[in-house]
């Protein structure tokens, strides 16, 4: 008889820790199922600042947002022409980068990897406050400098607050996704062996020249090869300023977002110049300044 009133005492203190252990298990998970709903998509550097050109001239609103990004007078630009071909390279070695950016600048450029992976090559980017890839094909930027001392240093200007800029091929490179990248073709839109870009955006493919070129619904192939990445398209004169997780739109023309969702029959929908877009939650923000 006295063992069946202990049983009874002990079962409300079992159901009691029985609650208090749910309770417990209940407060552990819900700061993770916060955490995983508030997980970004895609990312930009969580220092420094990007500007991926679309190609053509950039107007005078892009290339004010570049020298003061840079540092204003006080920036020292390094310009990386390796996308484009050797017969441009000597040109460009000598064009009046000064003039266009308004800023002096160091030439940086070879095509020996084992040159990229010396400290006497990397020298001019220890200083650097921003970097200026000349459009071509992106391709040569990743045969000459992925992996190597280069790259790395190049990432270190934005560790140090500066600026990577591109167009055309410079823009393309700056996302984890190389779109466009084979040797044989620019038409080739997914290249085995060169899909990896300089990833300064994470979980994103650039696409540039949109408009003028044709390549509307182009990246709308390259996430369904890659469900989950985020599509850029850039039209020519028009850029994406990258401060964070937020880019916001610049210049003549429309930035193309494909999310692997249908907008009213279309696989991307536009975005206007001043209007801004979160990576994070992959959503339109309202415009901005």
């Amino acid at each position: 008889m006295s063992r069946c009133r202990g049983n009874q005492a002990i079962k409300p203190l079992i159901r009691a820790w029985l609650g208090l252990s749910a309770l417990l298990a209940l407060l552990l998970v819900l700061p993770l199922a916060a955490a995983v709903a508030q997980q970004v998509r895609s990312s930009g550097p969580p220092r420094g600042a990007l500007l991926a050109i679309g190609g053509g001239a950039p107007g005078t609103d892009i290339r004010a947002a570049a020298a003061r990004l840079a540092g204003g007078a006080n920036a020292h630009w390094v310009v990386i022409p390796t996308a484009a071909e050797d017969g441009d390279i000597d040109h460009l070695r000598h064009a009046n980068f000064a003039a266009y950016l308004g800023q002096s600048f160091t030439v940086l450029h070879t095509r020996d990897r084992a040159e990229a992976d010396s400290e006497a090559f990397v020298a001019p980017l220890k200083t650097a406050t921003a970097v200026w890839f000349v459009g071509g094909r992106q391709w040569r930027l990743v045969d000459a400098y992925a992996g190597t001392l280069t790259e790395r240093e190049i990432r270190a200007v934005l560790g140090r607050g500066g600026l990577i800029a591109g167009t055309s091929a410079g823009a393309t490179i700056q996302g984890s996704f190389l779109v466009r990248g084979a040797v044989s073709s620019n038409r080739v839109l997914i290249a085995p062996g060169h899909e990896r870009g300089f990833g300064y955006l994470n979980n994103v493919a650039i696409d540039q020249h949109v408009t003028a070129r044709g390549r509307e619904g182009d990246l709308a192939q390259v996430i369904a090869a890659n469900p989950g990445l985020l599509g850029i398209g850039l039209d020519e004169r028009t850029a994406i300023l990258v401060n964070g997780n937020i880019a916001m739109v610049l210049g003549a023309g429309h930035v193309f977002i494909t999310d692997g969702r249908d907008h009213g029959g279309n696989p991307d929908y536009p975005l206007s110049p001043g209007d801004r877009f979160d990576l994070g939650t992959w959503s339109r923000l309202p415009p901005g300044r």
